[in-house]
């Protein structure tokens, strides 16, 4: 379910026993429909990982944010988070704004292990997959 909370005792653990987390990052949009893509995927992860902590985030225009959801992971005791920008292309947004917004989390988190993934548009898989529909057309 989307913007479930957990406690520490319910969070979830990796095999070694370390909580990991994933935080699907993206721009955000005022249009309250551009959240359900993002929103479906977050479901479908939580249902294929039940033992990773799941959450979006967002740059701008809409809650929460990156900062937000990652405290909230790591007061739950989150040990290890996943970032993964869910953006078509390597742009401004990942290139510039997500390195500064982990920087601060690493400096304020200095036990949470933070990776960042690529833009998930980058990944030949989704690449593959886009020009699959599009060639249905």
């Amino acid at each position: 379910m989307v913007g479930t909370e957990t406690t520490p005792a319910d969070s979830p653990t990796g095999a070694n026993g370390t909580r990991r987390g994933v935080v699907l990052f993206a721009h955000g949009s005022r249009d309250p429909l551009w959240r359900a893509p993002i929103e479906a995927v977050e479901t479908r992860l939580r249902l294929q990982n039940p033992d990773v902590e799941v959450r979006c985030a967002y740059l701008e225009l809409i809650e929460p944010d990156l900062l937000a959801v990652a405290r909230e992971m790591a007061a739950r005791g989150v040990r290890q988070l996943s970032v993964v920008p869910m953006f078509l292309g390597t742009g401004k947004h990942a290139r510039e704004d997500l390195p500064l917004l982990v920087h601060a989390l690493r400096a304020e988190h200095p036990h949470l292990s933070i990776t960042v993934q690529g833009a998930i548009g980058e990944d030949p898989r989704m690449t593959a997959l886009m020009a699959a529909i599009a060639s249905e057309s």
